[in-house]
């Protein structure tokens, strides 16, 4: 099942921000491709100011790499509910990405590289 994600470090400086707040920038950013979806980057949490985020009771589920656990972004201007993600036990092939965060594609989230 996991013979198609592809995990690598991603190049270069990446931040993310939402609502006008920097949640975190970091070197250390991992790039997941899966299949033909869009690669998505993963932030270590050590990097994110996790004080923006809340735990919600939202799960899902990837064959590929386990559960997801979910947080909404919570700053002065808005909530962005469930546009967080984080494998906090995946699965052994993709373990690496234990401790990481990845955002939704939304309007209100910019994840770039700088």
């Amino acid at each position: 099942m996991t013979d198609h994600i592809t995990i690598r470090k991603a190049p270069g400086k990446w931040s993310v921000r939402s609502g006008g707040a920097i949640l975190g920038e970091t070197t250390g950013a991992l790039e997941l491709l899966e299949g033909d979806k869009d690669p998505v980057i993963y932030f270590p949490r050590t990097d994110i100011a996790m004080a923006f985020l809340d735990r919600t009771d939202k799960v899902t589920h990837c064959p590929g790499k386990g559960d997801a656990a979910h947080f909404s972004i919570v700053n002065k201007s808005s909530v962005t509910e469930n546009a967080v993600w984080s494998y906090e036990d995946p699965i052994p092939p993709v373990a690496e990405i234990k401790e990481y965060l990845a955002f939704y594609p939304i309007d209100s989230v910019k994840v770039e590289q700088l």
